[in-house]
This record gives structure tokens, sequence and C-alpha cells, in this order.
């Protein structure tokens, strides 16, 4: 398991929860 992989998971619209997770951090991230 590697960093750079686990960024590409994290935008692969493949994983629904990944996309999920990142939907919430970056709506966190626009709330602050």
């Amino acid at each position: 398991m590697t960093v750079p992989h686990q960024r590409k998971t994290f935008y692969c619209p493949s994983a629904g929860a990944f996309t999920l997770v990142e939907l919430l951090v970056v709506i966190a991230i626009i709330g602050f």
C-alpha cells in the first residue's frame, strides 16, 4: 500500500466509499 496509490484511489470514481469521503473533505475545506 503506497501513499501515491491511495491518492489516485481517492480521485478514482471506481471507489464509491472513497468518493464520498473525498466529497466530505472538500466540503469541509470549503466550509472552513
